[in-house]
């Protein structure tokens, strides 16, 4: 088991440097200039003849683009992100060493500063709107997927062919259907002050929370919390419920489990006791994408419900075209993401004993 664990770390490395190579190519090809962006000119330069205002313009952009080496190849700026190469605005680069690079690079998990706001770190940002907002969004969301989830498909499974088991697919297969940004704005105007008024819509805390006791304040931020997390849970309730019906089905067709019933065992012990372990596999397979899904890809959940969170940032980081904000949250991503690969891999032989690594 050590030895894989080993060998699959050591494979993820060049799989993260070909996930961030990829990410800052679609990043150049894709339209904008980070550079006309942060000084709040929208697009980029102009052709033809230009006045002086124009050409003042052009300078500040080119300038801008030269101090953060945007102006040098593709793979100078990939070195440069990673932390191996440092670029100086005079256009020379070395290996090693610190320099005049103010950030130690990705490898280094130093993600410096923003392109926009210089002042303010990537690294103190992120750790605040992970841990703050994303990364409790994301545990509530998960497992109560998972809580729900797998006893409907328990539910679902033992009940196959009837009128129960058709409805209940026919609603969550309804459910998944649902896009995310709709069913956060359905909800927003059903529960919130322009509907019923039962919740808050907006924010992670009321006005004045932070004058509030420890109880009170606590009370203000499970009501904020309701809406986005049942945002977020819902679709992930039904894809896990139906992959656990699936596996439950396949597994209650076994001939150990007609054995086990033909030895007059009760149908609860067959059920949880035979049959849920070896159903679990294909479940415990999606924990893997979907825990890095919804810590990174929670952007329209934030962005709906106004929530400081790592997904909003994101969105803000592409909406200004701020490379140095998409390139630290998808490494974050892309980290978690084999992480998360690597852990149910291991998580299989806790569940299934016959599995081995060679």
């Amino acid at each position: 088991m050590l030895s894989y664990i080993l060998r699959r770390a050591l494979w993820a490395v060049p799989t993260l440097l070909a996930i961030l190579a990829l990410i800052l190519a679609f990043l150049h090809a894709a339209p904008g200039d980070p550079a006309a962006m942060a000084l709040g000119l929208g697009g980029g330069g102009g052709g033809g003849e230009m006045s002086q205002d124009a050409q003042d313009i052009e300078a500040k952009i080119e300038e801008f683009r030269r101090d953060n080496a945007l102006d040098r190849s593709f793979a100078v700026q990939y070195l440069g992100y990673l932390g191996p190469l440092n670029v100086k605005p005079n256009g020379h680069e070395w290996f090693g060493g610190t320099g005049e690079k103010p950030y130690g690079g990705l490898l280094a998990l130093d993600f410096g500063n923003e392109l926009v706001n210089k002042s303010r770190s990537i690294g103190e940002e992120l750790k605040k709107r992970l841990f703050e907002v994303t990364i409790p969004l994301a545990l509530i969301s998960t497992l109560l997927t998972y809580l729900f989830a797998i006893p409907i498909g328990i539910f679902s499974a033992n009940r196959r062919g009837t009128k129960i088991d058709s409805g209940t697919t026919l609603f969550l297969f309804v459910l998944y259907s649902i896009p995310v940004f709709w069913a956060g704005l359905m909800l927003q105007i059903i529960f919130g002050k322009e509907g019923l008024g039962w919740l808050p819509v907006i924010g992670m805390h009321g006005k004045g929370a932070e004058q509030m006791d420890f109880l009170p304040w606590l009370w203000d931020a499970f009501l904020h919390m309701i809406l986005p997390v049942a945002t977020l849970t819902y679709g992930g309730l039904a894809y896990i419920s139906r992959q656990m019906r699936t596996g439950m089905i396949e597994v209650l067709n076994m001939d150990y489990i007609r054995t086990a019933r033909a030895k007059g065992l009760a149908e609860r012990k067959v059920i949880l006791k035979h049959a849920l372990r070896n159903s679990l596999i294909p479940v415990i397979t999606l924990f893997a994408s979907i825990l890095p899904i919804l810590i990174g890809g929670s952007i329209v959940v934030e962005y709906v419900f106004d929530l400081p969170g790592m997904g909003e940032y994101m969105y803000s980081g592409l909406l200004q075209r701020d490379y140095n904000i998409i390139m630290a949250v998808m490494a974050l991503v892309s980290v978690m993401t084999l992480a998360g690969i690597l852990l149910s891999d291991i998580a299989y032989a806790l569940v299934d004993p016959r599995i081995s690594y060679s």
